[in-house]
C-alpha cells in the first residue's frame, strides 16, 4: 500500500505539524499514481459493466442535482423488483449535455479508493470517504459552495479550473493530472472544465473535533436520562426552579469530570476508532479455503491495511482489528507482539512460545480474522 498522505502532500509530517485544518494546500505527485485510484477505464466500468443504484450515483447540472428519475430504471433479479438501477445510456446522454456524473462513497467498493481511504485513517485518526466526479467540456457541476469536512482532490483525467478563497484572498488554480489539492473544512471553493472533460477524485476526512470528545464524556459522565430529561415547568417565571435542579447535574458532572484519566480517555478513543472502522478482507474467500492446508512453513503476510493493536486487560489480552477486537488469553502476549512486528513469516516463527499444534490454531484463527493472509 502506498503512503497516502505523503502521496498527496509530499512531506507528511510538515502537512500534519504545519497545514492540516489551516491553510489550502496544491501539490504536484505522481500522475501514474493518481490515475491508478480511478481513471476514465474504471468510471466506464462502473458505469456500463456494473449493477450501480443509487445513491451510488447522481447527476448535476448547473448547480444543481438532478432527479434520479432522469437516469435510473427498474428491472427484476431472481423474481424480485429491483428500483434505482443506474441506466449507462441515459447517464452518457446526461453527460453529453453538460451533466456532472457523481460517484458517492466509492470506498466502499472501489479497491484503490478503499486502501487510500483505510491507509489516511489510519495515519491521521479521523473517518474518511471517497468520491468521483466526471466533467464534461465546459461545464460546471456546482456552484461556490463550502464543506463541513476537510477535502483532498486527486486529478486524474483532464483539467479543471478551482476558484478557492483562502480568507479574503480569491484564487484560481488550475488542476491537470497529477495535481492534488488540499482544502480545509469551511474553504469556499467552485469549479468548471475549459475545453476538454475532466476526472477527479474528491476524499473527505471528516474530523473527530474536541467538542466531539468533550460531548462524549459528559454523556459517560451523566448518561443518556440526565440530558435527555426535560427542563422543568414555570423556570421563565422562576429561574430558580432551574437553578435548583441544575445545582446537582453540575455537580456530579464535575466531580467525574475531575476523575477522568487522561491517558485513560485517550486509551479508550483509540480503542473506539480501531474497532469501528469498516472491515478490510479483500482476498478473504481465498484465504478461507486455503486455511485448512496450512503447515508450520506456509508464509503468511500482514494483510494491508490491516490493523494490529494489543491492549492487556486484566485477565485477558485484546487484540484490535479495526472493525472488531480478538479476545485471546494473557500467554499468547509475546506471540502476537511477534506476528505484529512482521510483514511476513511462518507458524514455525512463534515456535519459541507456542508448539506447533497451539500455533497453528491461532495463525489460522488470525487467517479468518482477517489480519493474516497466505502469501501469495
Amino acid at each position: 500500500m502506498v503512503d497516502s498522505l505523503q502521496l498527496l502532500t509530499g512531506d507528511a509530517q510538515t502537512f500534519v505539524e504545519k497545514v492540516w485544518a489551516s491553510r489550502p494546500l496544491v501539490h504536484r505527485a505522481d500522475p501514474a499514481a493518481l490515475a491508478a485510484m480511478l481513471d476514465l477505464d474504471g468510471v466506464d466500468q462502473l458505469l456500463t459493466s456494473s449493477a450501480l443504484r443509487t445513491p451510488a450515483l447522481r447527476l448535476a447540472k448547473d448547480g444543481k442535482v438532478l432527479p434520479s428519475s432522469r437516469f435510473t430504471r427498474s428491472a427484476r433479479l431472481g423474481g424480485v423488483a429491483l428500483s434505482g438501477l443506474v441506466d449507462a445510456r441515459k447517464v452518457l446522454n446526461l453527460f453529453d449535455d453538460g451533466a456532472t456524473v457523481v460517484l458517492q462513497g466509492l470506498h466502499r467498493y472501489w479497491p484503490p479508493l478503499t486502501d487510500l481511504i483505510r491507509d489516511l485513517e489510519l495515519t491521521l485518526g479521523h473517518p474518511g470517504q471517497a468520491n468521483a466526479y466526471l466533467t464534461p467540456p465546459g461545464s460546471q457541476g456546482f456552484a461556490l459552495h463550502t464543506d463541513n469536512h476537510d477535502v483532498f482532490v486527486l486529478q486524474t483525467y483532464g483539467r479543471k479550473l478551482w476558484e478557492i478563497h483562502d480568507g479574503d484572498e480569491r484564487q484560481e488554480v488550475p488542476l491537470e493530472p497529477g495535481t492534488s489539492m488540499y482544502l480545509p473544512a469551511g474553504t469556499p471553493h467552485a469549479a468548471r472544465t475549459q475545453d476538454q472533460a475532466s476526472l477527479h477524485i474528491t476524499v473527505g476526512i471528516n474530523q473527530l473535533t474536541w467538542r466531539h470528545l468533550l460531548d462524549t464524556l459528559t454523556e459517560r459522565a451523566l448518561g443518556d436520562g440526565e440530558l435527555d430529561a426535560a427542563l422543568p415547568a414555570g423556570y421563565l417565571e422562576d429561574p430558580a426552579v432551574l437553578s435548583t435542579e441544575l445545582r446537582p447535574r453540575l455537580e456530579t458532572l464535575a466531580t467525574a469530570i475531575a476523575a477522568l484519566d487522561p491517558t485513560e480517555v485517550a486509551e479508550r478513543q483509540v480503542q473506539d476508532f480501531l474497532t469501528s472502522r469498516p472491515p478490510h478482507i479483500r482476498g478473504g474467500l481465498g484465504d478461507r479455503l486455503a486455511v485448512a492446508e496450512l503447515t508450520d512453513e506456509t508464509e503468511l503476510a500482514r494483510r494491508p491495511g490491516s490493523v494490529c493493536l494489543p491492549v492487556v486487560d486484566d485477565d485477558r489480552l485484546r487484540v484490535l482489528l479495526g472493525d472488531r477486537e480478538l479476545r485471546v488469553p494473557l500467554r499468547l502476549v509475546p506471540a502476537i507482539e511477534h506476528v505484529r512486528a512482521q510483514e511476513r513469516l511462518r507458524p514455525a516463527s512463534l515456535s519459541p512460545w507456542l508448539d506447533e499444534e497451539s500455533r497453528l490454531v491461532l495463525v489460522r484463527r488470525l487467517v479468518r480474522e482477517g489480519l493474516l493472509q497466505v502469501a501469495g
